[in-house]
């Protein structure tokens, strides 16, 4: 059997494409609007790219002549910002797995549900800078106001996120539970995490990569780790040595980020 290719008939017009609506043109229009008037407000220019192509100079060539050595010789904070991350994350994934099953109408009463995803959204709205600068304004510098600091801001990304799959599981095994006496722990437990256990570690495994970047950061405001260590020979203006824990940060993030996509795969 061949196929059959259909032509208009002979004096019969083709219908015109439909024109895009008028809201796109306006709100392209909206768009380009907002960004002039946020580029005016801010001054933007890129002028200083081209007025003196020299400058920084200096700055660029010792980013050019990393120190190795430098890099080997602080192993002890790269050690310690692996362990904040492992730690942090553990117990932040851990906590947000409970509140993630409070924050769901499945496995809770809708007031519970609705009063805690509005608290973790609050929480969620502090990045992890903000969350550093207080605790390192309530125990001082150091790697327990790092792991808080990660702590805080694991348990707004993970518990969103297994929230959000708890709210999408299949309601069958949640209903025939119920029907037989189970309590909201027992629902929970029988129910609930089979189904969401896969994208849980998934989660899990997404926020120790984060906690690996964000440990960098927060360093920066004396939350311990290789960051904190960035700080001080940024004030040295060793630019060198600082070439040199970048160059290997962005393989340590990459070897761990292969790591945990072979891990996904093995595990879920």
């Amino acid at each position: 059997m061949t196929a059959t290719t259909t032509v208009p008939a002979p004096g019969r017009a083709v219908p015109p494409k439909p024109r895009p609506p008028w809201g796109l043109y306006a709100g392209l229009i909206a768009c380009a609007v907002v960004t002039v008037w946020a580029a005016l407000g801010i001054e933007f220019t890129l002028a200083p790219l081209f007025s003196d192509l020299t400058r920084g100079r200096e700055v660029v060539a010792e980013f050019f002549r990393p120190d190795w050595e430098f890099a080997w010789r602080v192993r002890e904070q790269w050690l310690e910002t692996l362990q904040l991350a492992v730690v942090a994350g553990s117990l932040g994934c851990l906590l947000a797995l409970v509140l993630a099953h409070m924050a769901s109408d499945v496995t809770a009463p809708p007031w519970m549900a609705r009063t805690l995803k509005a608290l973790l959204a609050v929480e969620r709205s502090l990045p992890d800078v903000a969350w550093a600068l207080l605790a390192v304004a309530v125990v001082g510098n150091g790697a327990l106001a790092g792991i808080l600091a990660l702590f805080a801001f694991n348990v707004g990304v993970a518990a969103k996120l297994t929230a959000e799959s708890v709210d999408a599981v299949d309601r069958g095994p949640v209903e025939a539970a119920t029907a037989v006496g189970a309590s909201a722990v027992q629902r929970a437990v029988a129910a609930v995490l089979p189904q969401v256990m896969p994208n849980f570690l998934s989660y899990s495994f997404y926020v120790f990569e984060l906690n690996i970047r964000a440990s960098l950061v927060i360093g920066l405001v004396g939350a311990g780790g290789i960051g904190q260590v960035i700080k001080t020979e940024l004030s040295r203006f060793q630019y060198s040595h600082i070439s040199a824990i970048v160059a290997v940060f962005v393989v340590v993030v990459f070897v761990l980020d292969q790591a945990s996509a072979w891990l996904r795969r093995r595990l879920i």
